[in-house]
C-alpha cells in the first residue's frame, strides 16, 4: 500500500476532509492555540467544555497524531498541534477573505470587467469614471479597448467585452444588441497653430477644401459624416485625403503640415486644452455644425452582466445624464 507521501498529490488533496475533518474542529484548535485552555477556547467558538473535549479527541483520531497534552493550568499543544493550529488559522482566514470577495462580487464592488469605447466618449465619459472607480471601488479591475464601433460590436458578441460605448454598426442585425442612446457627437476641424486659415476671420468650409484632409479610411463613420455634410451643404469633397485610423498619426501629420483633420470635439478638447498640445494645435472657427449620430451604451440583449459590470454601466449612464443637464442649463 502506498504511504501518504507516496500518493499522487491529486489523490490526497482532501485526505483530512474524507477522514471526517470538521470546520468546528479547525476553529477550536485555532482557539486553543490562542487561549491555552479548553474552556476558554470552547467559549470562544460557542461550545460547552465537554463538547470541545470530544471534538479535540475526534481531531486526534482524524489526524492520527497527538495534538496536545494536559496539565493543571490547561493544555499544551504538541508540535503537531501547533502546526495544525497555524494551518487552521490560515484556512479560516482564507475562508473569511473568500467570503468577503464573494460578497463584494455579488454587490458589484469587485470583479474583472472589460469595457470598450469609441474615442470621443472614452475621454468625456470613460476616463472620469475610471478615475472615480480607482478611489471608490478599488476591487473592480478594468480592461479597456478603444476602437471603432464595428470592431467593438464584434468583440461584444464574441464575449470579449461586457459592453461598450459607441453605436450599433450600420447594416448589422440589431437584435443581439441593447442600445441606450446618450448624446450626439459634434466634430471640430483641427489644424496646426499658425495655420493660414486661423489668420482669416472670413474663412469658411469652402476655403478648407483647398488643403489636404486627414480622415478615417473610406467607410469610417466620422468620414462618412463629414463627407455627407459637405455634399448636403453644396460643397465638393476634399481633393486630397489621407486615410488613417490612428489619432496619434493624424495629430502628428496635422502638426507638421497644413492638413486639416475632422475629429470628435471631445478629442479636440482633450488634445488642445488638457494634454499640453494647445501650443501646437488649433481649432478652425469656421461655421459648421457637423454632428455624428448619437452614441450610447451597447450591451448584449441576451445574457446578464456581472454586478460589477452593471455598476460601471450605471456610473457611465449617470455621468452622461449629468453632462446633459449641464449642457441644458448652460
Amino acid at each position: 500500500m502506498d504511504t501518504l507521501d507516496q500518493q499522487p498529490r491529486a489523490a490526497r488533496t482532501d485526505t483530512l476532509a474524507r477522514r471526517g475533518l470538521k470546520m468546528s474542529q479547525l476553529r477550536l484548535i485555532a482557539a486553543v492555540a490562542e487561549t491555552g485552555q479548553v474552556a476558554a477556547a470552547a467559549q470562544r467558538v460557542g461550545l460547552t467544555q465537554p463538547a470541545a473535549s470530544r471534538l479535540l479527541a475526534q481531531l486526534e483520531d482524524v489526524t492520527g497524531s497527538q495534538l496536545y497534552s494536559r496539565h493543571p493550568r490547561g493544555i499544551t499543544l504538541t508540535e503537531a498541534g501547533r502546526s495544525l493550529a497555524r494551518d487552521a488559522a490560515r484556512v479560516l482566514n482564507e475562508l473569511d477573505l473568500a467570503h468577503e470577495r464573494v460578497t463584494q462580487a455579488s454587490l458589484g464592488t469587485s470583479g474583472q470587467i472589460r469595457v470598450g469605447s469609441v474615442t470621443g466618449p472614452s475621454l468625456q465619459l470613460l476616463l472620469p469614471v475610471v478615475r472615480d472607480l480607482r478611489v471608490a471601488y478599488p476591487g473592480i479591475e478594468l480592461g479597456i479597448e478603444i476602437d471603432t464601433s464595428v470592431k467593438l460590436a464584434e468583440a461584444l458578441l464574441s464575449r470579449d467585452l461586457d459592453f461598450f460605448i459607441g453605436r450599433i454598426p450600420d447594416g448589422a442585425d440589431s437584435r443581439p444588441f441593447r442600445f441606450v442612446p446618450l448624446q450626439e457627437e459634434p466634430i471640430s476641424l483641427i489644424v496646426r497653430r499658425g495655420h493660414p486659415l486661423t489668420r482669416r476671420s472670413d474663412a469658411g468650409l469652402e476655403d478648407c477644401l483647398n488643403y489636404d484632409w486627414v480622415m478615417q479610411p473610406p467607410g469610417g463613420l466620422l468620414r462618412q459624416t463629414a463627407e455627407s455634410y459637405l455634399l448636403a451643404n453644396g460643397h465638393d469633397l476634399p481633393r486630397r485625403v489621407l486615410g488613417t485610423t490612428s489619432t496619434l498619426f493624424t495629430l502628428a501629420l496635422v502638426h507638421g503640415t497644413n492638413a486639416i483633420a475632422p475629429l470628435a470635439s471631445a478629442v479636440a478638447d482633450f488634445y488642445i486644452n488638457d494634454s499640453g498640445l494647445g501650443s501646437r494645435l488649433d481649432r478652425l472657427r469656421v461655421r459648421s455644425d457637423i454632428v455624428v449620430k448619437a452614441y450610447g451604451l451597447v450591451s448584449r440583449s441576451e445574457g446578464g452582466m456581472s454586478p460589477a459590470a452593471e455598476r460601471v454601466l450605471g456610473l457611465l449612464r449617470d455621468r452622461a445624464l449629468a453632462r446633459s443637464r449641464l449642457r441644458a442649463e448652460g
